[in-house]
């Protein structure tokens, strides 16, 4: 008889349970309630269920003396019938692989230039914004570590990052916070409203930070959170509606940046009875927030333009039209002509630019970092004993498309990608094939990559593929 039972509950371990009602798996609809009879029903339809018997004005007494109903067992004492689910239905766990923990040792926290070191490995260029960065993560955890001890109370170093797109905002706070082994939540504001409306809740960012951290509530308050294109809740210059994913978010926002006590849900995206909450305080996460603010520059040529507008020593009108940093001039009053309330940006104290990506930092980009693009092509094929190099014009005729496409580093890939498909195809077809050289020519579509066979020293040029 134990036989059986461990047979049983061995099978329960390796398959997932399936809501009786929406046919969802464990891993889709979260923690299951077991009911009598092999049922189990997710917490979301149990919530539906009970707010369908609240609102139908249905008696709990009359509902429990009811008899008769099949597969009722929550209700009353029924007779229970066993649910089976056939085996070509049944979907096997994932197994889980634990990784070692990683956390972020608050008394030994790197010094700025090591930081900035660290992002040198994988960031090309953006040096000042490199250094800004370093230098606000170091206080921001230095006043973490201290807590209460400070005799004197440190503000947040929450920052306002400009850029263009392209330019490597994410990238950089991705690597940051994987360098420094802090849970990272990354949301995109357009997607906020004001509480009470269709749309994410300011507090959702905070429980994707929670879900970063395995649901482990300290390590979560020392994470940081990355909020994406936050120049789209601009305060709206021209609404007849209320403005409720522009300025009631950054209204919104304020008491999360400044630091607040949050009732999260364990496990979910929405707050309801069937879900536990936890309390997390923001006051010890990282607030790091992005956009690249379009047609912040006008604003900005404007401001300087007025400055100096009188006179023979005047400036020309369009004399910062080709300025490719103009937004690293930016000051708070441009800010809040863009439609950023004083509020808000009094909670992000460290403002800064980043710059254009220009055509040598875009081939620096392409071979420097550790896991640069190209070192990935090299190593993808070297598993098939195949070198591969790039000729330098090539690199640079892939940065200058890249430039034409004016969507900064993320045009590298689709463009490697277009010109490497039929190499990473005909490759394999031959083993005899040593080394692949990807010239200039080829990539202005006037010559063919170079093909070394192996055992030759006299590289010999082939058509291209394709």
């Amino acid at each position: 008889m134990s036989e059986n039972n461990d047979t049983i509950n061995n099978q329960e371990e390796e398959y997932e349970k399936i809501c009786y009602i929406c046919r969802r798996p464990e891993s889709k609809a979260g923690k299951m309630i077991a009911m009598p009879g092999n049922v189990y029903v997710c917490q979301d339809c149990l919530q539906k269920t009970f707010d369908t018997i609240n609102n139908s004005g249905m008696n709990y007494d009359d509902m429990m003396k009811m008899s008769g109903m099949p597969n009722m067992g929550m209700f009353g004492n029924m007779n229970y019938q066993d649910i089976d689910i056939p085996e070509n239905q049944k979907i096997k766990k994932k197994k889980k692989v634990k990784k070692p923990e990683e956390k972020l040792d608050l008394r030994n926290i790197p010094a700025p230039h090591e930081i900035k070191h660290m992002l040198d490995e994988y960031v090309v260029g953006q040096d000042y914004a490199k250094k800004v960065m370093s230098v606000a993560v170091y206080n921001h955890y230095k006043r973490v570590a201290a807590g209460d001890q400070a005799d004197v109370e440190i503000e947040k170093s929450n920052m306002l990052m400009i850029g263009p797109t392209g330019s490597g905002k994410t990238y950089l706070v991705k690597t940051l916070a994987r360098l420094l082994q802090v849970p990272l939540a990354i949301a995109d504001a357009t997607s906020l409203t004001e509480a009470g409306y269709i749309g994410d809740d300011i507090e959702s960012v905070v429980s994707k930070l929670l879900a970063a951290a395995d649901n482990d509530v300290e390590r979560a308050e020392h994470g940081i959170i990355f909020i994406d294109e936050i120049d789209k809740i601009a305060k709206k210059k021209e609404t007849r509606s209320r403005d409720v994913s522009g300025e009631s978010v950054q209204q919104g926002m304020l008491k999360l940046l400044e630091g607040s006590d949050v009732e999260v849900p364990v496990g979910a995206t929405s707050k309801n009875a069937m879900v536990p909450q936890v309390t997390v305080s923001t006051k010890n996460i990282l607030f790091i927030c992005g956009g690249a603010f379009p047609e912040l520059d006008e604003i900005i040529k404007e401001r300087l333009n007025q400055q100096s507008s009188i006179g023979f020593a005047a400036d020309l009108k369009d004399k910062y039209d080709e300025d490719p940093n103009l937004l690293q001039q930016v000051t708070l009053e441009d800010l809040r002509n863009f439609g950023m309330i004083p509020e808000f940006l009094g909670r992000l104290p460290i403002i800064f630019s980043l710059e254009n990506l220009t055509k040598d930092m875009l081939v620096k980009i392409m071979k420097e970092p550790r896991n640069a693009i190209l070192k990935q092509y090299e190593k993808l094929l070297e598993l098939d004993e195949v070198k591969l190099e790039f000729a330098d014009d090539a690199l640079e005729a892939i940065a200058q498309k890249a430039m034409e496409k004016k969507t900064g580093a993320r045009a590298l890939r689709s463009i490697l990608e277009d010109y490497m498909l039929d190499i990473m195809y005909e490759i394999p077809k031959d083993n005899n094939i040593g080394t692949v050289v990807i010239t200039g020519d080829y990539i202005k579509k006037t010559g063919a990559p170079v093909i070394q066979m192996r055992g030759m020293e006299i590289p010999a040029l082939t058509q291209q593929n394709g």
